[in-house]
Formats: C-alpha cells, sequence, structure tokens
C-alpha cells in the first residue's frame, strides 16, 4: 500500500481514468500487431508489454477496488493489470465467475488464473463448475487454475488432484484447441508435481490415446512426451494409488457453472 501511495502522489492521484490515460500513452501499433500474431485480440488494446505491465503494477500497489475498476473497462491490458493489482483474499466466487464469464482470450485467462485466481482458497470449488462451462475461455479457465494450483499450492495432497482427473478425462475429449491445450498444460504440470501424480498422469494418458485419434490422442502423446522425460520431485516414481485406480472412465456430466 506505501507504494500505491507513492504513485498516487506522484500522478496527482491513481484512479481508473489515470491508469487508462498511462495505457493509452505507453501502448504502441507494434505492441498491438505482435499481439495478434499470438491470437489475442488487438481491438481493445492499447500494444503495451507484459513486463511494462508488471512493473507498473508494482508502483500502483495491490488494491482490489482498482482491479473491479480495471477489470470493468474491458481493456486487454486493464484487464492484466487488474490480475497483478487484485487482493486475492478480498476475492469472492461471484466475482471469480464473472471474470471467468469475460475471458475472452488465452492470456487474460491464464494471467488471472496464475496471478490471482489459485491465491484464494476458492479456487478448488472452481474447477467443476467451469469444467463444464460451454464457452470456450471459460472451460479453459478450469484447466489454467488447476495447472497453476499445481505449481503454486504446495499445501495440497496428492488425493486432491486426483480427485480432479475425471475432469481432465472429460475434458480431453473437446476439439476446441484452447480447452485441448488447456487441459494438455493441466495434465503434463499435475504430472510433474510427485512420483504418485507423475504415473497416475501417465495412466491416464495411455487411455488417452487408446482413442487413436481425435483430442484425446493428442492430449495423450503429449503428455507421453514430456512425462517419459521428466523427473517428478521425490526419489522414484510411486505405484499408482488406490484412488487413481479407482477412478471411472465414464465422462463427467457437464454441469451449469454457477
Amino acid at each position: 500500500m506505501a507504494a500505491r501511495s507513492k504513485a498516487v502522489a506522484a500522478a496527482g492521484g491513481s484512479d481508473l481514468g489515470r491508469t487508462l490515460a498511462w495505457l493509452k500513452k505507453t501502448g504502441t501499433q507494434h505492441g498491438r500487431e505482435s499481439m495478434a500474431r499470438y491470437g489475442i485480440p488487438a481491438d481493445r488494446a492499447f500494444g503495451v508489454g507484459v513486463g511494462t505491465l508488471k512493473e507498473h503494477a508494482k508502483e500502483l500497489g495491490k488494491s482490489h477496488a482498482l482491479a473491479l475498476e480495471l477489470w470493468g473497462s474491458g481493456w486487454y491490458e486493464a484487464r492484466l493489470l487488474a490480475a497483478f493489482v487484485a487482493e486475492p483474499a478480498s476475492l469472492t466466487v461471484a466475482q471469480m465467475n464473472a471474470w471467468a464469464k469475460d475471458f475472452d482470450n488465452w492470456a487474460v485467462c491464464d494471467t488471472v488464473c496464475f496471478h490471482a485466481f489459485d491465491r484464494t482458497p476458492l479456487a478448488w470449488g472452481r474447477l467443476a463448475p467451469w469444467a463444464g462451462a460451454s464457452a470456450e475461455f471459460h472451460k479453459r479457465g478450469a484447466f489454467a487454475l488447476l495447472w497453476s494450483l499445481s505449481v503454486h499450492d504446495r499445501e495440497a495432497s496428492d488425493e486432491r488432484f486426483l480427485e480432479c482427473f475425471p475432469l481432465i478425462e472429460a475434458g480431453a475429449s473437446d476439439e476446441r484447441d484452447y480447452v485441448k491445450k488447456g487441459v494438455d498444460m493441466a495434465l503434463r504440470a499435475v504430472g510433474k508435481r510427485s512420483p504418485g501424480l507423475h504415473a497416475a498422469a501417465l495412466e491416464l494418458a495411455a487411455r488417452l490415446c487408446e482413442a487413436g485419434s481425435g483430442p484425446e490422442a493428442w492430449i495423450g502423446r503429449s503428455v507421453q512426451r514430456e512425462l517419459v522425460k521428466t523427473r517428478p520431485r521425490g526419489k522414484k516414481v510411486a505405484k499408482v494409488s488406490k484412488v487413481a485406480k479407482a477412478r471411472p472412465r465414464a465422462k463427467v456430466a457437464k454441469t451449469r457453472p454457477r
């Protein structure tokens, strides 16, 4: 908060208008063109790099009120800044659901999940509802969040991740590119977390490969390529747990996001 106070004083009062003015001044046409090459819509963007945004977020400091205003503006970089300045402890389920429904590209989805959503204990409760969403990036949010939890939630047990395997298996049948890649990255990341999860992820990957073609097989092969050459955390790969073996192969019924 001290850093934000200094930024406020220097700018003569930092609010949504001043932040958007800074984004407009800092953005470039080259930046917008670069975004387009990575599949990020540039029609509501200023063209400011992520590194520059992170530095500015440090100057602003944490402010959940500002984060909500930035998100509401609809601008691409403003929403990335919202992820950086948001206060996870202040997030509510309603706010998380609203933001997830607004996801319209992979960059905003992944940034919000990795820098804000995975810092709150509410995150685990969002996985199943979002995995049943119909919108592409809303659904990707479930797997981006699972991916980020596998990296940042160091207290979570293997069992908690194993409980998400039916969501992964069901999501693997989605042919949409950004959902498919989200599922792939989530399973690979979970598999690197521990020896037990490494074995379970490879078991699931082998089952997905049985599809022969389509998104399931693509994900299965991708996970196998990554995990067979990756040493998980721990001394040796343990046997697949009873929980993993007990997981049903049936697809998980879609649920309406709450």
